[in-house]
């Protein structure tokens, strides 16, 4: 029985979930969004926030350690401990935000984004032209 056994498997070996778990918080790490299944989301969460605890700490072990999670990526632990990590320094936990975003029409799996909670998104209004805004206004 697998009686508080929370591991999602996600229909994956372990090597295979492990390799998709960290390349997944590679990417969250360097485009600070990404999107994704929401089971995925839900089982990247928390292996975000375990790297960004360790990203606090700042010392050569825990660079070696986030090192060895992120699959040697060395780029992606320079970003963690650099901007990263700092940005949270206030917060007790919760570094993580999933927003839902309904289903996929191939397949219709739930998808999610996955970011920062610290993180602002770009404007996505297009532009308003001026003949646009003229009408507008009169």
């Amino acid at each position: 029985m697998r009686h508080q056994r929370k591991t999602v498997k996600l229909g994956r070996s372990q090597a295979h979930r492990d390799a998709l778990l960290a390349n997944q918080v590679i990417s969250l790490i360097e485009h600070s969004r990404i999107k994704t299944t929401l089971a995925k989301a839900r089982a990247v969460r928390p292996f975000a926030e375990k790297l960004v605890t360790i990203g606090r700490k700042n010392t050569l072990h825990a660079r070696r350690l986030a090192l060895s999670y992120l699959l040697h990526n060395k780029d992606a632990v320079r970003e963690l401990f650099d901007t990263v990590a700092p940005r949270t320094a206030g917060r007790q936990g919760g570094y993580t935000r999933i927003i839902k975003l309904g289903n996929r029409n191939s397949d219709a799996a739930e998808m999610a984004f996955l970011e920062w909670v610290d993180h602002t998104p770009a404007a996505v209004e297009a532009p308003v032209s001026t003949e646009a805004a003229a009408t507008a206004g009169a």
